[in-house]
């Protein structure tokens, strides 16, 4: 998903800031805001692929 994608769904979700926040740090206060753990590029070879970062989570190399 590209930036552009996540600050629209953040957006849409009302969180403040949004435009502000670096792509990772974007993503990691959408998974607080789902109720999830703001585990986004912190667990290598993660299995729970029916998360919707996933693909961009597993894809990208950790901070």
């Amino acid at each position: 998903m590209t930036i552009k994608e996540i600050r629209a769904l953040a957006q849409r979700r009302g969180l403040k800031n949004y435009g502000r926040l670096k792509k990772a740090d974007l993503i990691r206060a959408l998974q607080l805001q789902e109720g999830n753990a703001p585990c986004f590029q912190a667990i290598p070879g993660c299995g729970e692929q029916a998360c919707l970062w996933w693909a961009d989570c597993q894809t990208q190399s950790t901070p």
